[in-house]
């Protein structure tokens, strides 16, 4: 619960300080980078932190980078490249670069930060301390102060001032269903398919779609223009359970884990399937012009 809402947290916040006029680096890559990095750092701590604490592990990897970093965010940040979202002044071939480019970079940064932690990792590991695990009453505290984090963000959504809403409050409170959901996948679908992570790709394809879905729904035209209290939480499902349910990190060390010919597949499809779905979602709409290519929710 906590890792997810910290997750989002440093998401949300990474987003915000690299999102300038004249930035060389699109923000997402920030994201991306430092998800997989730590998330890198952690796989190669696995074991001192099963030694110490399991769930330690579980909330850094699962919960915090999981969160952190957002598959379905990527992939509409590339579609909305496709369709000149933002109404640059550019032609259709430059929008093919932009596209081509921010799935490229993204993979080629996401994959080097894992093997980037992981080689950190290998210089702590050697001299970290064997700490004694903690005390059944410090885990039973630890699990009760968890569940009061996340519920601290209830009264938050609700007490600090709106225009917090749409930035932060609502998606902490989507944040930790995405994680679980991600999670429950995973455990459940995963074994069931040798061939790639098939939990996590139902997660990140679905999360895509989702996320797709609330797009259109913020993009209606003027005349149809929600309330802002109903734009924050489409803004909140998107943020938190979206980004928290779809995932870079554990993709980009899936992607790793596998040979090459099935790390080529499971890549392929996933970004085929999460473009496609975007493509049914949200082109016929902006086609037949019933929204904008901009979200125009007001907030």
């Amino acid at each position: 619960m906590p890792a997810s809402i910290f997750g989002v947290l440093a998401r949300l916040g990474l987003q915000a300080i690299t999102t300038y006029d004249g930035r060389s680096i699109f923000p997402l890559a920030w994201v991306q980078a430092a998800g997989c990095l730590i998330m890198g750092f952690a796989l190669g701590m696995k074991e001192p932190f099963g030694r110490f604490y399991g769930p330690l592990y579980t909330a850094l990897t699962t919960g915090f980078c999981g969160s952190l970093t957002t598959f379905s965010g990527w992939q509409l940040d590339i579609f909305t490249s496709w369709i000149n979202g933002t109404g640059a002044h550019r032609d259709w071939f430059r929008d093919a670069i932009d596209g081509v480019g921010k799935t490229v970079f993204t993979l080629a940064i996401s994959l080097s930060a894992v093997s980037f932690g992981a080689h950190l990792s290998t210089l702590v590991v050697p001299i970290c301390p064997a700490l004694p695990p903690p005390s059944r009453r410090i885990r039973y505290t630890l699990s009760a102060l968890a569940v009061c984090i996340y519920a601290a963000a209830f009264p938050a959504y609700f007490r600090l001032p709106a225009a917090y809403r749409h930035e932060a409050t609502a998606a902490l409170l989507f944040s930790f269903p995405g994680t679980l959901t991600r999670y429950l996948l995973s455990v459940q679908l995963n074994p069931r398919l040798k061939l790639f992570p098939l939990g996590t790709f139902a997660a990140n394809t679905f999360g895509t779609a989702l996320l797709g879905t609330f797009q259109v729904l913020q993009s209606l035209p003027a005349g149809d223009t929600l309330s802002a209290h109903s734009c924050a939480l489409l803004k909140g499902l998107g943020d938190g359970y979206c980004g928290c349910l779809t995932t870079v990190s554990t993709f980009a060390a899936e992607v790793d884990a596998l040979d090459n010919r099935r790390s080529w597949l499971y890549v392929t499809i996933s970004w085929l399937m999460s473009q496609i779905l975007l493509a049914v979602i949200i082109g016929p709409s902006i086609g037949a012009g019933h929204v904008a290519r901009q979200a125009t929710c007001s907030y």
